[in-house]
């Protein structure tokens, strides 16, 4: 960063229009790849989230091979109508959106008992919840200690 700010720093000082242009499209491509980079780390970050969230979810309503077999792709059927309902309507009416979170759980609901029975079923819904908090809290934890240093 320090390097793109001495860049600058020499581009206005320097009065040849043709270095101002080239250090101009250097600034220019460098901030390009800063910003795939951290594209790329931000999908890393979405992917090992969900990868926690499976060993979360499985671990807490105890799924057996076979009961698995069936809850994830249900699962991902449901969150992925619940991950676009969020990127969509981000501006939408509050209660609007919660209306339609809880639509769309109404109806994984009876999926997810076929499969899991009522009581797990119910459990999925708190689970989801619990891992939510979690992740919070270990953010919140982390944006601390990066603080501190």
């Amino acid at each position: 960063m320090t390097f793109l700010i001495q860049l600058m720093i020499i581009a206005q000082t320097k009065t040849h229009s043709k270095m101002k242009k080239h250090l101009l499209i250097l600034l220019i491509l460098t901030g390009s790849f800063s910003f795939a980079s951290a594209q790329k780390q931000n999908g890393q970050r979405a992917e090992k989230i969900q990868e926690l969230k499976i060993a979360f979810i499985t671990q807490k309503l105890q799924l057996s091979p076979s009961e698995a077999e069936q809850f994830w792709p249900v699962y991902n059927e449901y969150n992925d109508e619940i991950r676009n309902l969020r990127v969509n309507n981000r501006n939408g009416d509050v209660l609007d959106n919660e209306q339609r979170l809880l639509d769309i759980r109404k109806k994984y609901k009876p999926s997810f008992e076929r499969i899991l029975g009522p009581q797990r079923s119910n459990d999925l819904f708190n689970t989801e919840r619990e891992f939510r908090n979690a992740l919070i809290q270990r953010l919140k934890n982390q944006r601390q200690q990066r603080i501190r240093r």
